[in-house]
């Protein structure tokens, strides 16, 4: 299913290059915001990297779930013998992919326009993002089922999602600024065990009510 979805969304191209424009089009407005000569500091760039991040995660999500209703595929999947629990990995994997194709560009940019040079460690960085990555598709897989099969749920996702990410966001933000230069480590492994346990109750409660969720039109 997952490999389904990846040739549907790269034969198309716009469920993959939207997220990225409009990533890339953040950070690029932010930049602007700052006065000549100043440097943007290593928390407000790690911000602005998860913010595209998340704008980037909506639309993937929406993009993934709605491959379904457009065809009214979905029945088909409800009908297989499959468990549903299946359809929420596969959709939580695709989106994955695709959220760190499009961080291959978010961070280039903000290293490019923002100034961001000075990594402490690249591969602490990469823990980082994966993490916190984690635990964003556990739940945008989730809500992007709640938000399909009718019209008046289409922006159901971006209401939702966004206070339901602010600890996980806080996470990210402060462990990036760290890795960034630009922050102590004293609470370093707190904020990884925040993620950690965002990304591991989300996942359990989507296992869960997935199957729920998906069956309702």
């Amino acid at each position: 299913m997952t490999s389904k979805d990846l040739k549907l969304i790269f034969s198309d191209g716009s469920g993959i290059i939207q997220p990225i424009l409009l990533g890339l089009i953040l950070v690029f407005v932010f930049s602007l915001s700052t006065p000549i000569g100043e440097e943007v500091s290593a928390q407000a760039a790690a911000s602005i990297f998860w913010l595209a991040t998340s704008f980037a995660l909506i639309l993937v999500f929406n993009t993934l779930y709605s491959i379904e209703e457009t065809n009214q595929a979905r029945t088909g999947l409800l009908l297989s013998p499959m468990p549903l629990q299946h359809v929420w990995i596969s959709k939580a994997f695709t989106g994955l992919i695709l959220l760190l194709l499009a961080q291959l560009f978010f961070f280039p940019a903000i290293i490019v326009f923002l100034g961001q040079e000075n990594v402490a460690d690249w591969w602490a960085l990469l823990g980082v993002i994966l993490l916190v990555d984690w635990g964003l598709v556990a739940v945008g897989s989730l809500l992007g089922a709640v938000s399909q099969g009718h019209a008046s749920r289409d922006s159901l996702l971006s209401v939702v999602i966004f206070p339901l990410l602010i600890p996980l966001l806080l996470a990210g933000i402060r462990m990036g600024a760290h890795l960034l230069g630009g922050a102590d480590d004293e609470s370093l492994s707190s904020w990884a065990g925040i993620a950690f346990s965002f990304g591991a109750v989300f996942t359990g409660a989507a296992i869960i009510l997935f199957p729920f969720v998906y069956n309702e039109y």
